[in-house]
């Protein structure tokens, strides 16, 4: 059986960084046959962080981008320290 990569790498923007700060999400690019409990499942389980709730975008490139909502206030912020993004 193959191993399944759901989230491949965290998006760094300036767009990112401002949701990060004040909607307490954080963005990763994700394979693009995922779904949301996928990500939802992954998330949690590689990071241990609690998920409210998980929005998927295409982007023009063809990217699918996953806004994941940490359950917790603040802890986006912390994570994306954590992972040297901030």
């Amino acid at each position: 059986m193959e191993k399944k990569y759901v989230l491949l790498y965290p998006r760094v923007t300036e767009k990112t960084n401002r949701v990060i700060e004040t909607e307490n999400k954080i963005v990763f690019v994700v394979s693009s046959n995922s779904t949301k409990e996928e990500i939802k499942r992954e998330f949690e389980r590689t990071y241990g962080q609690k998920v409210s709730k998980v929005n998927v975008i295409r982007t023009m490139k063809g990217e699918k981008l996953a806004y994941v909502k940490l359950a917790e206030a603040g802890k986006a912020a912390d994570l994306a320290m954590r992972l040297k993004i901030l």
